[in-house]
Order: C-alpha cells, then sequence, then structure tokens
C-alpha cells in the first residue's frame, strides 16, 4: 500500500510540474509576442491579435461609457445621401439595449453650411488650403478632423465637450445594423482589421515614417482611422501626427503610388504606432458586402464594394450583374426609394443591406429631393 501511495503521488506531481510548466511557458509565450487567449463558452481559444485584450473586454460591463460620434463627410450629392442613410440608423439603434451611442456630429468640411443643417448636428470646417492635396478627398477627412474637430470641439448635443470622453470615428458609407457597445477599454481603442492594410508588406516604406528605434514594424496596427472607438485624450495626441503623415505620404511619390486610396489609413495607423497607441482589434465591428456573408451580431455594414449578382444569385464581382448594387451608381444624387431586392440565393448580408437602405429612403423626409 506504501508503495503504490508513494508511485501515485509521484505520478500526480510529476502531473502538475508538466501542467504548471505548459501553463507559465504559454503565458510567457503570449506575453513576449504582445498576444493573450481568451477561452469562450463553448471552449474555443481566441488569440488576440495586436495586445493583450482588456479584463472588462471580456467580462460583463457595469458602467456605460458612452461614445461620441463623429463622422466626416463633403457636401457632395454622393456623400449627402449616404449621411442621411447613417444618421437614420444611428438614431434607430442609438437607445436600444447594449448601445453606447451618445451624440452625433457630421464634421463638414466643405467650408460653408449646406441643406442638412437642420437634420444632421453638424459643425463645419474649413478644408485644407489649395496645394496641399491633389484631389485626394480622404485627406482631406483626416486632416479636417485633426485641424478642428479636436482642438475646436464637436457641436456635442445638450452637454459640453469637455465631458465626452470617447469618440468613434465613421464614414458616410456605414449602416449601423446592431446597438454598438464602447469596446474601448482600459485606455486601448479598438479598431476594425482591413485584410489589405498590410504594414509588413510595406516595411521599406514605412521605415520612411516610423523609424527602427521605435520597434518591429508590426507595431503598426493593420487599421485605417475607421471605425475606431478611441479617447479623445489619445485622438488629440495623434491626430496631427496623422495630419502630417499624411501630408507627407501624399508628397512621396513612391508612398502614394503604393498606398493609393488608402493612403490616409495607412497614416493613421503609423501615427498611432509613433505614439505608441495601440488597438485591440475587432472582426466584429464591421461587415464588407458581397465578401462577409452574413451579419450576424457584427455592428457595422460597410457598402464601399459593389454587389453584382446574376439572377441565379451568383456572384459576378468585377462585371455588371443582372441585379446590382453600388453605391457609385448614384454619384450625382439619391438613388430611388424602394430598390428591388436581390435574387434568391444571394447572400443575407446584401439582402439585409438592402431592406435597411429601403427602410431609411422610406423614411427620410424628401428624400427625392435631396
Amino acid at each position: 500500500m506504501g508503495r503504490a501511495s508513494l508511485l501515485v503521488l509521484t505520478l500526480l506531481t510529476t502531473g502538475f510540474f508538466f501542467a504548471t510548466y505548459n501553463l507559465v511557458a504559454m503565458i510567457m509565450h503570449y506575453r513576449s509576442i504582445g498576444k493573450w487567449t481568451h477561452v469562450h463558452s463553448d471552449g474555443q481559444i481566441f488569440l488576440d491579435p495586436v495586445i493583450e485584450m482588456p479584463e472588462d473586454v471580456k467580462i460583463e460591463k457595469i458602467a456605460k461609457m458612452p461614445f461620441h460620434v463623429a463622422l466626416t463627410a463633403t457636401d457632395a450629392p454622393y456623400s449627402k445621401w449616404q449621411c442621411r442613410i447613417m444618421y437614420y440608423w444611428y438614431k434607430k439603434k442609438k437607445n436600444l439595449p447594449g448601445s453606447e451611442m451618445g451624440g452625433f456630429t457630421r464634421i463638414l468640411h466643405s467650408g460653408k453650411p449646406d441643406n442638412l443643417m437642420d437634420e444632421i448636428p453638424t459643425t463645419v470646417v474649413d478644408p485644407l488650403p489649395a496645394g496641399l492635396d491633389q484631389a485626394k478627398t480622404c485627406i482631406f477627412s483626416s486632416c479636417d478632423i485633426a485641424l478642428h474637430s479636436v482642438n475646436q470641439g464637436y457641436v456635442v448635443l445638450n452637454r459640453p465637450w469637455a465631458f465626452v470622453q470617447y469618440i468613434l470615428m465613421v464614414e458616410p458609407d456605414h449602416v449601423f445594423v446592431n446597438p454598438i457597445p464602447n469596446l474601448a477599454r482600459g485606455g486601448l481603442p479598438a479598431a476594425f482589421p482591413f485584410f489589405y492594410i498590410k504594414p509588413a508588406d510595406h516595411k521599406n516604406i514605412i521605415r520612411k515614417y516610423y523609424p527602427e528605434e521605435k520597434g518591429p514594424v508590426t507595431n503598426v496596427d493593420p487599421i485605417g482611422n475607421s471605425p475606431v472607438i478611441i479617447k479623445k485624450e489619445l485622438l488629440e495626441k495623434i491626430a496631427p501626427t496623422w495630419m502630417n503623415i499624411s501630408l507627407k505620404m501624399k508628397q512621396d511619390q513612391e508612398t502614394d503610388k503604393a498606398f493609393g486610396w488608402v493612403l490616409e489609413m495607412y497614416a493613421y495607423a503609423v501615427a498611432s504606432a509613433l505614439h505608441d497607441v495601440q488597438h485591440v482589434l475587432r472582426k466584429d465591428f464591421m461587415v464588407q458586402p458581397p465578401w462577409d456573408l452574413a451579419t450576424g451580431k457584427n455592428l457595422i455594414i460597410h457598402y464601399t464594394y459593389g454587389c453584382d449578382y446574376n439572377l441565379k444569385g451568383e456572384l459576378t464581382y468585377g462585371k455588371i450583374g443582372e441585379w446590382r448594387f453600388d453605391k457609385r451608381s448614384y454619384l450625382g444624387g439619391p438613388m430611388p426609394r424602394n430598390l428591388p431586392l436581390p435574387p434568391r440565393g444571394v447572400p443575407e448580408s446584401v439582402v439585409t443591406l438592402v431592406k435597411m437602405v429601403n427602410e431609411a429612403t422610406a423614411n427620410i423626409p424628401n428624400w427625392d429631393t435631396e
């Protein structure tokens, strides 16, 4: 009996040793590469791709932490109808359970008021001086928010700007499909990871703006400036650098050619890294039809891509389909009400998008006059 007990004790001790060793080794490994694990209720392990997930992201939140929605826009008809649809769905989702959406401001960087001032809470800011940009509207958005929105303050509904602590940066072609909680926690902003933002694939270019002494290129997150939920104090630090990096990138031919229309997205990512700000990447932040097939519990639909299908419900991307939804079809003004729904077999994300657009256009007064 004594020998049997000694054998069992030895086996248990050995087992606990290896279990403890493996646990400690795993912790050290993931900490060393800036990652952490989170076990879902179904037992699956999630690896946060950037930094350790804040504990209060993993657990039920106690206090609400509302954020202000900031939308950069132009006064072009193409931008206006998108803003109206977005604002409609903001109002629909704002007060639903799970939402921490606060006030809303359209940052109109045209330098003059337009005919939506009474419909959408708006602050007007000046565009960049002539010559600083060459037909790059997206640069205007980033620079305007840097120059004006942070330092001068948005138009905040029913309370002083000083009490606004968090900001959600969005764009006109975003539709709020679910109520949005504040995903930023513990001083860490939250962002959507874009598959086409690949700093490591452009190491030589990134190094022009992010020197080696700052650390590896992998410190630059694969993100843009929207959607991002971030503390106001962090955005105040990042924004001037973001503006300057955007202009430097635009003026550098190699960078401009490599990054193209996503240049200011890279500029935001680099500026954040220069200030040692990393983002928690949230794939559930957004879906992008037609590539993402279902909305599920995701928060935003981003309709930047054209959706082209034949009447069998088969995607014909790159070729105009027998049925299509493409925001670029309506550059000169708003789309008509009651768009035809897609054929049977088209993914749910596309169907939901068209239904949401139709609901908004049916309920927005004077839709066809904008």
